[in-house]
């Protein structure tokens, strides 16, 4: 006869093992549910999922269900180490792997790849195999009214590097070109009002625009979500050649910036102290290269959208330090007669660049 409180005791001291003390799929701490088909210890929500398909996983909680002595022999043998060996053995480094706060619908399709399609037990990638990159299909975009969605023709071109979408008149062409470089997906299960939501965004000139997308089938609405991610990818590493891969993994997603919040920071910042900010940490950086500037005093600077990170800051720091005429920085960073955008008073001394220009009323306050 099996020994329950033995069994039990023997789950929890292998819960403690290296590998099992986070759930094998999402990676949450603690999980409380194990899998005792597949040999893999999981959290409450991914138990949720993995008991829709039972021809491939037999889901138990680890301190509430009765432990036969064969099943957790079998745990004992198995555990999450060994399942991410055989089953995440050939992941492509764009694949996103979802996290404990991720939407259901990335979850699923992660657990349905591993499990169920085997889709990573081995290196599929070779001679004549299909970009990952590219892909071409039908995906239901909201209207202008927000109400409406409407069926549209999606075609993604890695080699291009550009994500379009038609409509039933292709003959005039592409209503919108996304390009890699500025293109970033994510999904908003919430704000779409489908599970299976898929929010697109670009920039188009200085503005941001964004495209609400989605599709009945969770697998083909990742499907879509991960082959922009492989064109991502295959263009920062053509973008950027000696960095590497692991490197660029995480600007795969870009973190775009919210526009019109400010916040008060008190006088304005005096001509010695440093008058521009590169956000937290410097880090909101765009994936071409490109800055997103913050001005502190009585203009501020939104986008420069063609000069590089390093001719930004060195223009930056010369006009600040004096070692550079204000005139003279204008004319290398492309202005016209000292002036670009809104005209700025002689009198005042803050450094324009050719950008986007608004006035704020206050001094002392910025984005």
């Amino acid at each position: 006869m099996a020994d329950r409180d033995g069994n039990r005791r023997a789950l929890l001291q292998l819960l403690a093992l290296p590998g099992n003390a986070r759930c094998a799929d999402c990676g949450a701490p603690d999980p409380d549910w194990a899998s005792y088909k597949l040999g893999i210890f999981v959290c409450l929500n991914c138990s949720g999922i993995h008991r829709n398909f039972p021809e491939i996983s037999k889901i138990k909680s680890t301190r509430l269900d009765f432990w036969d002595d064969d099943l957790v022999q079998h745990m004992r043998a198995h555990g999450n180490l060994r399942a991410k060996a055989k089953y995440e053995a050939a992941v492509p480094p764009h694949y996103y792997r979802p996290q404990p706060t991720d939407c259901l619908v990335l979850k699923e399709q992660w657990i349905r790849a591993k499990y169920e399609r085997e889709e990573f037990t081995t290196d599929r990638t070779g001679p004549g195999t299909v970009s990952a990159g590219s892909k071409e299909g039908f995906l239901w975009k909201r209207g202008k009214d927000k109400a409406q969605f409407l069926l549209r023709r999606f075609v993604l071109s890695e080699k291009e590097g550009v994500l379009r979408y038609y409509t039933k008149d292709e003959i005039k062409g592409p209503k919108a070109i996304m390009p890699l470089k500025d293109l970033n997906a994510m999904f908003q299960a919430e704000k779409i009002g489908n599970p299976n939501g898929l929010q697109l965004t670009y920039v188009k000139g200085i503005q941001t625009r964004n495209v609400f997308v989605y599709h009945e089938s969770g697998k083909e609405i990742v499907d879509w979500f991960t082959a922009i991610r492989a064109a991502r990818l295959h263009y920062l590493k053509t973008e950027f050649p000696t960095t590497t891969e692991s490197e660029l993994i995480p600007r795969i997603t870009r973190k775009y910036l919210k526009e019109g919040y400010m916040e008060k920071t008190g006088p304005t910042a005096s001509v010695t102290s440093p008058v521009f900010s590169l956000g937290s940490k410097g880090r909101h950086l765009r994936s071409d290269g490109l800055p997103w500037i913050y001005w502190r005093g009585s203009y501020f600077i939104t986008k420069i959208p063609w000069m590089r990170t390093s001719r930004v800051l060195s223009l930056l720091e010369a006009e600040t330090t004096g070692t550079r005429s204000r005139r003279a920085c204008l004319e290398e960073s492309g202005g016209r007669n000292g002036k670009m955008g809104s005209p700025l008073p002689p009198q005042d001394g803050s450094f324009c660049l050719p950008a986007k220009m608004r006035r704020i009323k206050k001094p002392g306050w910025r984005l």
